[in-house]
């Protein structure tokens, strides 16, 4: 299994993307990649739009990001709900100062930038966000998926059978 021995966080809040989470999460986990799911602490289960639940395996004050490879952030409205949490922003901010893996798709570049690391990146999003991605100091293109560095984003779900293929090279590449 090509990542066997990677861990990643996906974080979670409520009405996460649901294809935006169950695709990363199932495409990581057959890689051989252990997959953690990790909420802001208001509840042990979240609800994904439209409807899908997911339980979580940890709250964020018990993750450190010296203990993972990298974090997959989903999209939808839960990044909204995310960076209220000041724990949440911390970690996105450490994994990327750690040099792993970030990576985001969709609205999930509101947690970039609240985590302050987008000036100077080449970044993309959903169109919707555009103006916050680039007022926090990012160049924004629309393509399917970006690779800046250590910094892995995507616009949509349309985009995911490119983000993922970009998330498991880097995993690779990082050793």
């Amino acid at each position: 299994m090509e990542l066997a021995g990677k861990k990643i966080i996906i974080p979670v809040e409520e009405m996460f993307n649901t294809h935006e989470f169950w695709y990363p999460y199932y495409r990581l986990k057959e890689a051989g990649c252990e997959v953690v799911v990790m909420g802001s602490g208001r509840s042990q289960t979240y609800t994904g739009k439209p409807g899908t639940e997911v339980r979580v395996d940890l709250d964020a004050d018990q993750v450190s990001a010296a203990d993972y490879d990298g974090i997959v952030i989903p999209g939808g409205y839960a990044p909204d709900l995310m960076r209220r949490n000041p724990k949440m922003v911390q970690l996105v901010r450490d994994f990327y100062e750690d040099g792993k893996v970030v990576a985001a798709i969709c609205h999930a570049g509101w947690m970039l930038a609240s985590a302050k690391i987008l000036k100077g990146k080449t970044v993309t999003s959903f169109f919707a966000i555009k103006d916050d991605l680039v007022h926090a100091g990012a160049e924004w293109v629309d393509q399917d998926v970006v690779v800046d560095g250590n910094l892995i984003t995507s616009r949509m779900p349309d985009d995911l059978p490119a983000f993922l293929p970009a998330i498991i090279k880097a995993l690779k590449e990082a050793g």
